[in-house]
């Protein structure tokens, strides 16, 4: 089996390549809604025999034309592009997102990226895709420059779940920062993952018998602060049960900058320096501050129980929740 490749457009395509089916969006959070399309994708290229690509744009468009507005980035590249490689995609191109490039016509984008660049037998996207300057080309003229150009194009409607809402990334996002972490999943179709190196902390708790993985997260990432019920995954793809904080350490440390402390079940050793994952299958409680260290320890026993029982009875959403969380 060929490798996944992690690329950028600025570098030559590897000419195996070449002429493949491609999936075009910014498939942030890669949730259910951006799955229907991919998975398209994946049947086309399947039933052509040829590789299956993902076009994606970095940094996220919204951060380049809104730049005084943080966005929440559910995937951050490394992690969109694991998900890709599970998903059964080929390799993840990037096109770098700068006002030079969104200043392009769309004409150019078609005839410069996916077909001098890529060299697209056929082209996936959403049906509310655009493209180029003034997002002058939309879904009708994708159609007629891929007639042109000699690919063809697939459309694919908003996808609704079962309430019939449309999933989107916004949606999602929304969640996250209420803390339903359990209802952001049913929408991703897998349990919301971090990523992050492991960095050093207080120790306050190995003295308090709960040594913590510290790990911190983007500033931008507005996930609702508190206790959660979650699965840590190392570097070496071992997994185990755990009960994170992430917040501000109320009790210790009000001022500190928010932080994800992650303690491990079943596990002794060094982590430092290691980059690991945490998969977020509930919400415990919020942050409290306790009287005293005493009360925080007697907390913390309670948190482990009902983490452990509510992750002894997890199943998988998905065959990509599986490959992910489980």
């Amino acid at each position: 089996m060929v490798a996944f490749q992690h690329l950028s457009t600025i570098a030559p395509l590897p000419a195996d390549l070449r002429g493949g089916v491609v999936a075009i969006g910014n498939f942030d959070g890669v949730h259910r809604g951006h799955q229907a399309v991919l998975e398209r994708a994946l049947a086309e290229a399947g039933r052509r025999g040829v590789p299956a690509l993902v076009l994606t744009f970095e940094p996220h468009p919204r951060t380049v034309f809104k730049p005084d507005l943080p966005l929440f980035v559910l995937t951050p590249p490394p992690m969109k592009a694991r998900l890709l490689s599970l998903l059964g995609f080929s390799a993840l191109v990037e096109q770098p997102f700068t006002r030079d490039f969104a200043s392009l016509s769309a004409e150019a984008f078609v005839t410069d990226v996916l077909d001098k660049t890529l060299g697209v037998t056929h082209a996936v996207t959403g049906f509310d895709f655009h493209f180029g300057k003034d997002r002058q080309g939309g879904p009708a003229y994708l159609m007629a420059a891929g007639e042109r150009h000699g690919f063809g194009v697939t459309l694919v409607d908003a996808f609704r779940d079962e309430g019939a809402e449309v999933v989107s990334s916004s949606r999602i996002r929304a969640l996250l920062c209420e803390g339903e972490v359990a209802e952001a999943a049913g929408l991703l179709g897998y349990r919301f993952t971090v990523e992050s190196k492991v960095i050093g902390g207080q120790q306050l708790g190995r003295t308090l018998g709960f040594p913590t993985a510290n790990m911190r997260l983007p500033a931008q990432a507005t996930l609702r602060e508190g206790i959660y019920a979650v699965r840590f995954r190392r570097a070496d793809g071992t997994l185990h049960d755990g009960v994170a904080s992430f917040g501000r350490r109320p009790t210790v440390d009000d001022n500190g900058a928010p932080l994800l402390e992650t303690f491990v079940f079943d596990f002794s050793g060094d982590l430092y320096g290691e980059t690991c994952e945490v998969s977020f299958f509930g919400f415990l409680r919020s942050e409290i501050k306790f009287d005293g260290l005493d009360a925080l320890v007697v907390q913390m026993k309670r948190d482990e129980a009902e983490a452990r029982a509510l992750l002894g009875a997890v199943r998988p959403l998905s065959g990509l929740d599986a490959s992910v969380a489980f």
